[in-house]
């Protein structure tokens, strides 16, 4: 039963149904160029510190001069008031409040008709389908109270692909308001699930963080687990299940080719890449006893990291590299450790709190590890700093799991599970919450949703 099983992973190891990845990540190259930025300060929100007020902004059709270039503006302009809006630090001014028309922008906004509706922020644009078949885009985002230019960009891309310039927009405005690095431009890997509840069908799809460009990878005749991007975006990692037997494979997502990294005779769980991409960390019991091994993808040499009788799994590296947290029950129950990345490094427990702590994983920018917490029969997904100090729970739900974080490490993503019927299982979605707890959106896909890997940005 699918419920029971999920509780029994949480219960004894955490072992989860996952799919594997297939088939090749589309990725165009865009060129790039930024504008100078004027010397104009401007206020940047802390999105580590509770609730903010959105900042009104005004984001206009992109102007093309004909029907085609304005159909593609318009859409440009569409994906950017979504994704911003998305972040809970925007609040989009409805453009039929706009005093200005598209085409009336290419010079210099009349500052005081913005004022008039309240924007802080205003971002104009232009788009030309050139003969070759790409799409040149031109931006620029306005400080409104200021009246001055803070940041522009051109960037070109076969029309096909013009979403990755629409996130891209996103991306140089979250981060020239807030001052952090955006998330826009990233994919999103994730099981999908169907099929009666005893007989679940589990395939791998890969979509945008929006929940565009949506495919299924996989067809769900072979189970595969916890799918993890490289640093690089080049490859995944993931484990599979080849005849009753543990595979971890190494997915090539620029050739579409994939190799067996292993065979395993007994329980695998949870490969993950190294920060540098050289290795790749996972827990292992070949003795019937899960520890923590590492293999360089180098030599294929595999070495041990840890050596207790309690059950280690569920292991992640610092983004440095130097040092690793991991789940074990050798205080009686599933608590969070950290170690260095090396045998001989220290243990130290970090998780103090109530209940059980499991699938630690830290945060890109190492100041934060996320991790779930089961307590009382409660799920919740929480943070807290590498030394274990200013936990906090951020989301919680019948089951809630799977923490993965956004390449700016200010937004997780998880899935939860309603509670299921006597006959039909629970609906499974994916959602996405700011470190401070607020701004939980769900993540739309097409079927249940399950174990989502947020990628790097894409280069």
């Amino acid at each position: 039963m699918r419920i029971t099983y999920r509780r029994r992973f949480f219960e004894e190891c955490w072992r989860f149904d996952r799919q594997l990845i297939t088939s090749a990540m589309y990725m165009a190259v865009l060129c790039v160029v930024v504008y100078p930025l004027l010397a104009h300060a401007v206020t940047e929100i802390d999105i580590t510190r509770g609730v903010v007020e959105p900042y009104p902004i005004a984001i206009t059709e992109l102007y093309g001069g004909g029907v085609d270039e304005d159909e593609v503006g318009i859409s440009i302009a569409d994906v950017v008031t979504a994704d911003l809006e998305r972040s809970g630090q925007f609040r989009p001014i409805d453009r039929r409040a706009f005093q200005q028309a598209p085409e009336d922008l290419q010079l210099m906004p009349r500052f005081v008709d913005w004022r008039q509706i309240n924007a802080q922020f205003l971002v104009v644009g232009r788009v030309q389908l050139q003969s070759d078949g790409q799409v040149r885009v031109e931006f620029r985002l306005w400080d409104v109270l200021a009246g001055e230019h803070l940041v522009g960009l051109s960037l070109s891309t076969p029309r096909e692909n013009w979403r990755r310039i629409a996130h891209l927009i996103s991306d140089a405005i979250y981060k020239r308001v807030t001052g952090e690095g955006g998330y826009f431009d990233t994919r999103i890997v994730y099981v999908a699930e169907s099929g009666p509840r005893d007989k679940r069908v589990k395939r791998l799809a890969l979509m945008d963080q929006d929940g565009a460009n949506h495919r299924f990878l996989t067809d769900g005749k072979h189970m595969a687990l916890t799918p993890r991007f490289s640093p690089t975006l080049q490859e995944i990692t993931y484990l599979s299940y080849f005849n009753d037997k543990p595979r971890v494979y190494i997915y090539n997502i620029d050739t579409g080719k994939q190799e067996v990294l292993g065979d395993f005779p007994t329980m695998t769980i949870a490969p993950r890449f190294s920060p540098d991409g050289n290795k790749v960390i996972m827990s292992m019991a070949p003795n019937g006893n899960s520890d923590i091994y590492v293999m360089d993808l180098r030599t294929r040499v595999v070495e041990k990291l840890t050596n207790h009788p309690a059950i280690e799994t569920a292991p992640s590296y610092s983004p440095d590299g130097k040092h690793i947290t991991f789940e074990s029950d050798r205080s009686d129950k599933q608590q969070i450790y950290v170690m260095d990345a090396d045998p001989s490094g220290e243990e130290q427990r970090i998780s103090w709190g109530d209940g059980k702590y499991a699938t630690p994983v830290w945060s890109p920018r190492g100041d934060w590890i996320a991790f779930t917490n089961i307590n009382k029969g409660v799920f919740s997904i929480g943070v807290m700093r590498p030394d274990g100090s200013d936990e906090r729970r951020i989301a919680k739900g019948y089951l809630t799991e799977g923490p993965t974080w956004a390449p700016n490490g200010r937004v997780l993503m998880f899935f939860r599970e309603d509670q299921p019927s006597d006959d039909m299982a629970g609906d499974v979605r994916l959602y996405s919450v700011d470190i401070t707890g607020t701004n939980e959106r769900e993540v739309i896909t097409p079927m249940d949703a399950s174990d989502p890997a947020w990628s790097p940005l894409i280069p």
